[in-house]
């Protein structure tokens, strides 16, 4: 009887249930605007899930269900790391996200950033990463073939290597993958022998001794395992070596063909909050990853004042060539520095 009745009240709870998806099918709305984002690293890695992942969501969220963004991570759209920028202005994508580097000479402006020794937190440099671009007219013109949602930096960059490195010489012969044009001539300025490859790589490269070094945030390390492929980290201090420019980009026909109350919705997510808050929550996203490292017993090291000294005195020819190439191709390399390191200051809290 007891079994009876459990079975009878299923039904109707079945009958129910069924009702009420009957009534409420027709409210659901499809989405009016599919947009596909594509990146390089694993959808489970700190960047897709803590920034990419929140404002896809959030823009769905605030469309009520219009729009649609499909996550396409590990270049599941095909190419490779390089390719990006050309597929979101091509249409391969709808959305991407890069690394400016990844096209050297592309961007040149924004490199002011990369400069070693520039930046004192992500929060505040990559606001001041969008400032500079809306000054400087960036959007009209190294940006204008596609329409920009973000523009970030990570946290504090630092070198992680096989054997320890507390000097510049110590850098003599070692094979170090550098993300980037400005770092890639600084470290060959300082000795080491610059492995171009996109991040994804690294663990391979790592394992097999293609490269015994490689310089990236302390971020991206769990994601890549590095903390079980070397046993040393070179950090230094207060000061930051360097970082990373970030691109987050839409297809410039996508957006405009989106209505204005959608593209309302996307202006609004975008610019330099969203910029300053995809900057901090990469340099937030750095302790777990270095926790993994203490607990694991490799060797942090520590510079003390003297010794970043000597990095920064080995570190100004390349900023020097730096300001030297922009000025000789117009970009006004002088007024760059001084206005990213104004830009920093006064966001800097």
């Amino acid at each position: 009887m007891k079994f009876t009745r459990r079975y009878s009240l299923g039904l109707i709870g079945a009958a129910v249930s069924a009702l009420t998806l009957g009534f409420a099918a027709p409210q659901a709305q499809a989405a009016e605007v599919t947009l596909r984002m594509h990146q390089f690293l694993p959808a489970q890695a700190n960047v897709p899930k803590n920034v990419l992942d929140v404002w896809a969501n959030k823009i769905e969220a605030e469309s009520g269900g219009r729009i649609e963004i499909q996550r396409f991570p590990s270049m599941q759209l095909g190419g490779k790391p390089p390719e990006l920028i050309d597929q979101v202005v091509d249409g391969v994508a709808d959305i991407v996200w890069t690394v400016a580097g990844y096209t050297p000479g592309r961007f040149p402006s924004g490199e002011v950033f990369e400069l070693p020794f520039m930046m004192t937190n992500a929060e505040a440099v990559s606001r001041s990463y969008w400032e500079l671009a809306e000054s400087r007219g960036l959007f009209d013109t190294e940006y204008s073939d596609f329409h920009v949602l973000g523009l970030w930096v990570h946290g504090p960059g630092l070198i992680h290597s096989k054997k320890p490195i507390t000097s510049v010489s110590d850098l003599n012969g070692v094979k170090l993958r550098a993300p980037t044009r400005v770092t890639n001539m600084l470290f060959s300025s300082l000795g080491a022998t610059p492995v171009g490859m996109p991040v994804p790589a690294v663990p391979e490269a790592l394992s097999k001794g293609v490269i015994d070094a490689t310089i990236i945030p302390w971020e991206v390390t769990g994601a890549l395992k590095v903390a079980e492929l070397v046993g040393n980290h070179t950090t230094f201090g207060d000061n930051t070596l360097y970082t990373t420019d970030f691109i987050f980009a839409m297809n410039k026909d996508k957006y405009n063909s989106l209505p204005d109350d959608l593209k309302a919705i996307i202006d609004s997510n975008s610019g330099a909050d969203f910029s300053a808050f995809a900057g901090k929550q990469m340099q937030i996203d750095d302790e777990p990853s270095h926790q993994i490292a203490i607990d694991r017993g490799n060797t942090i090291i520590v510079l003390n004042d003297e010794q970043v000294a000597e990095w920064k005195a080995a570190a100004q020819p390349t900023i020097d060539t730096w300001v030297a190439e922009m000025d000789a191709a117009g970009k006004d390399g002088t007024g760059l520095v001084a206005e990213a390191k104004a830009l920093i200051e006064k966001n800097t809290h």
